[in-house]
């Protein structure tokens, strides 16, 4: 009999995680036709609705509109590039999490990337479950709304908006980066090793090189600390990163 109610709650939750992906909406833009429908052929078998879009003005104009959940953009999209689609989103105010596709070697392009704004960069060629996987930490993460915002000295962190404030002003953080200062507020005074940052930024068992996190927290701290200000996230060399108040 325990048994049967283990197995029926096991069905249970697989029917609601069904229910809540086929919910979600992403878009794919490609710059090769065939590609793009792959990608997106793969998707909704994972249960996704999910838009096409073959340039990059096509792609900001869904985006600006709202309502996806996680954009996979192709850097070298026609008119528009994917580079250009994820800033002007970004000075848009719109912070759909974002998947830029891109040359193999091109570690320029990542470190671009991200400092514009996008929360992951996918280097090419990738396995199509890589990419699903990839989706999904995106998708899970700007599903999850937590009811308190996280306070520490000066720093405000509201979990609604994604929004930072410090003091009078305030700055829009990207899904990724949200997820990177929550982990250090909760953790404020204590040094966060990189291994859980990647875990809570990029999902468990993620394959993100340290690179990639120091550009993220690069710009995490431009975000949280202007000139003129005390510094607060700090660098713990061969460890990771803590939150700290100068006089903490």
């Amino acid at each position: 009999m325990e048994s049967c109610w283990i197995l029926h709650g096991i069905v249970t939750l697989a029917s609601q995680l069904r229910a809540r992906i086929a919910k979600m909406r992403v878009l794919v833009a490609g710059d090769k036709p065939r590609a793009t429908r792959s990608m997106q052929r793969a998707l909704e078998r994972e249960g996704y609705s999910v838009s096409p879009a073959f340039d990059g003005d096509q792609a900001l104009a869904m985006g600006i509109a709202s309502g996806l959940d996680v954009m996979v953009l192709d850097a070298k999209l026609a008119g528009r590039d994917g580079f250009d689609v994820v800033r002007n989103l970004r000075a848009a105010n719109r912070a759909t999490p974002a998947i830029l596709l891109g040359a193999q070697d091109a570690i320029s392009d990542v470190v671009r990337g991200l400092d514009l704004g996008a929360d992951d960069y996918l280097a090419k060629p990738f396995a199509m479950e890589v990419l699903l996987a990839r989706v999904r930490a995106l998708a899970r993460r700007g599903q999850v709304l937590r009811s308190l915002d996280l306070e520490y000295d000066e720093l405000r962190l509201n979990s609604r908006t994604h929004q930072l404030q410090r003091g009078e002003r305030t700055a829009l953080l990207t899904p990724t980066e949200f997820a990177l200062l929550e982990t250090l507020m909760r953790r404020a005074g204590w040094i966060v090793p990189r291994g859980a940052l990647v875990e809570a930024g990029w999902g468990a068992g993620a394959e993100v090189n340290e690179n990639t996190l120091y550009v993220f927290i690069r710009s995490l701290r431009s975000k949280i600390t202007r000139p003129g200000e005390n510094e607060l996230l700090h660098t713990a060399r061969g460890i990771g990163y803590t939150l700290r108040a100068s006089r903490d």
